[in-house]
């Protein structure tokens, strides 16, 4: 595990937003996207969101979630290609342009959920039609399903909305064709994730996953995979136990962040937020990498030091940039 010296003395170097001259560029909460004439490039910040707004810069961040999907797409190419073309950097994807489909695919392993748009906030409402998904009478909240659901959401400009399979056709997001092609593919992918952290010592408990198109109508697997921002992870060998003790499943989670700042502050509503102390930047940015080496099983080799600069050079020595 890297030490804490090593993560402080990389938060002047937290990559906070990029300039590149590599196309128009769109911000996300974490990535900075570049569209150039037949290709994207993904750039991944250090940035921390939550309550719509970026918290703090966590070292290392980008580079996890990078990695991580790397990890990923290597381990699912034979299931459904994906849009990787290059990982020139350690915090940079190079990928294909592709046509988006409007619509993220939601598979859940477990009821579980504390958001508004949580399976068990609505189960717990009441609700058993979640999605196009009938839900079993009796079910506990962090219960395993006897089979994954797929619970997908539409891809808004202001908020994503739940949406069932036969929605999603009738609405024209996708043809009956690509929607069959694309939740079958999804399944696989979760099975494959769930079987590796299984083996690792987690329980992928449920993810998201985007997909495209290109012009000849292939479609592909894109954005990321299985990663600590897209995915809920809980640890293997306690589970059991404390489900059965009604206790809330043991992870790695990133909410003690989110609690500091709705004690110290309104979050939603202040102008002005207060930096993130430097013992909690650390303490996240230390349950990243730890992330990374479980579900992946292998060493996170940080690569520090000026992470702007790294990436231009990288990138001009691919010939991305001039």
């Amino acid at each position: 595990m890297i030490s804490d010296e090593v993560i402080k003395e990389q938060i002047p170097y937290a990559l906070t937003k990029t300039d590149l001259a590599l196309g128009e560029r769109y911000q996300g909460k974490v990535r900075d996207v570049y569209v150039a004439s037949d290709k994207l490039f993904l750039v991944a910040t250090d940035r921390q969101s939550a309550f719509d707004r970026n918290l703090a810069h966590i070292p290392f961040k980008g580079q996890v979630l990078t990695q991580t999907s790397a990890f990923w797409f290597e381990q699912t190419k034979d299931i459904v290609e994906n849009h990787v073309i290059s990982n020139v950097d350690p915090n940079v994807v190079v990928c294909k342009k592709l046509t988006v489909f409007p619509v993220e695919v939601v598979i859940r392993g477990f009821l579980t959920g504390v958001t508004s748009t949580a399976a068990w906030t609505a189960y717990e409402r009441g609700e058993r039609e979640f999605c196009g998904n009938t839900l079993p009478e009796n079910m506990a909240k962090n219960q395993k399903f006897d089979t994954p659901i797929i619970t997908p959401t539409t891809k808004d400009d202001k908020h994503d909305e739940k949406i069932s399979a036969a929605e999603i056709v009738s609405s024209g997001r996708m043809t009956q064709e690509q929607w069959d092609f694309v939740s079958s593919k999804a399944l696989l992918l979760f099975a494959r994730g769930q079987e590796i952290a299984s083996r690792n010592g987690l329980i992928l408990v449920d993810t998201k996953y985007e997909f495209g198109f290109d012009s000849d109508g292939k479609i592909f697997l894109i954005d990321e995979i299985h990663t600590p921002d897209s995915s809920r992870y809980w640890i293997k060998k306690t589970y059991a136990d404390r489900f059965s003790a009604g206790d809330e499943p043991e992870n790695i989670d990133k909410e003690f962040l989110r609690l500091w700042f709705k004690k110290h502050c309104d979050p939603y509503n202040d102008a002005e937020l207060p930096d993130a102390p430097e013992e909690l930047v650390v303490e996240l940015s230390k349950r990243y990498i730890q992330l990374f080496e479980m579900i992946t099983g292998k060493t996170f080799e940080a690569v520090a030091g000026d992470v702007q600069g790294r990436i231009a050079k990288n990138l001009k020595e691919a010939g991305y940039l001039s």
